[in-house]
């Protein structure tokens, strides 16, 4: 599987109703024709554009990411293992994702699926832990793993949902149409595709995301203002964490009383920002 993945870019997130995330599907053939984009190679076939995504997301017993998450913190990461089957020799890939104001950045190293639950018991990175040799992903998984056991982060729960999705030939413009978000507690840290008892969340819904690594295009700007989207948050690990309950992940029972983790977290809307005009990724690193 190609690496498709930018270190750096915006992403922004909608909610969708299905007809509308069709028509949206029509909407991006005109720039599909036009040759500003395509459709990703792993939508190519795949019935309704859609190949399955699955992480497996990390995080302590006070839910360190998921409350950094819901007090809107600057700067914040998530911790996650991503993959898209359970074939022995497909590659599994250990994120860290941050938000750094408003750019999102990702290191990631591609590791050998039968030493993930090494890396997940705290064995020290190593390059033969790795796919293929390659300095970049080496220091990526070094740093997942030391800020794994800086928070002493465990297993939590495991997402999977279905992505259509479309980009430009040199990647700095994708579009993602993601549904059917479920999620069920793993805290054993398996890399499985098959759910036994997952927990839907945006019922009804499915995800947009607009993602960009300088300028807002202007189809995106079309896009947004001929359907009428809004921004809003659209966490899929808070929004499963809500979903499966914390007790179900082996969140301590004082921690879920004394910090409120009973509650459902609301989805908040906002207009389009108007520093998506102006800023580049760079930018926001200065």
């Amino acid at each position: 599987m190609r690496d498709r993945m930018q270190q750096s870019r915006f992403e922004l997130k909608y909610l969708v109703k299905e007809e509308t995330a069709l028509r949206i599907r029509d909407f991006l053939q005109t720039y599909i024709h036009m040759g500003y984009i395509d459709v990703d190679e792993y939508s190519v076939g795949k019935p309704n554009l859609s190949y399955a995504v699955h992480s497996l997301y990390l995080d302590n017993n006070e839910l360190f990411t998921y409350r950094a998450t819901i007090n809107g913190d600057k700067n914040r990461f998530k911790l996650r293992i991503r993959y898209y089957d359970d074939a022995p020799g497909s590659p599994v890939f250990f994120e860290i994702k941050r938000r750094m104001n408003h750019c999102i950045m990702k290191q990631r190293g591609g590791v050998r699926k039968e030493m993930v639950r090494d890396l997940l018991m705290g064995h020290f990175p190593e390059p033969g832990h790795l796919l293929a040799k390659a300095e970049k992903q080496l220091v990526a998984l070094q740093r997942f793993c030391h800020l794994m056991g800086q928070i002493h982060a465990t297993p939590k729960v495991h997402i999977a949902y279905l992505r259509e999705a479309y980009v430009s030939a040199n990647d700095e413009f994708r579009v993602t149409i993601d549904r059917h978000v479920r999620a069920e507690p793993n805290t054993e840290g398996v890399i499985k595709t098959k759910m036994t008892d997952p927990r839907p969340s945006f019922v009804g819904w499915v995800i947009l995301e607009l993602k960009f690594t300088n300028r807002f295009p202007n189809f995106y700007r079309e896009l947004v203002q001929k359907f009428g989207v809004m921004q809003c948050g659209a966490a899929k690990y808070v929004e499963s964490i809500d979903a499966v309950g914390p007790r179900a992940i082996g969140v301590p029972e004082e921690v879920v009383i004394t910090t409120g983790l009973t509650g459902l977290v609301r989805t908040r809307q906002a207009p389009v920002p108007g520093w998506v005009r102006d800023v580049s990724p760079a930018d926001s690193l200065q």
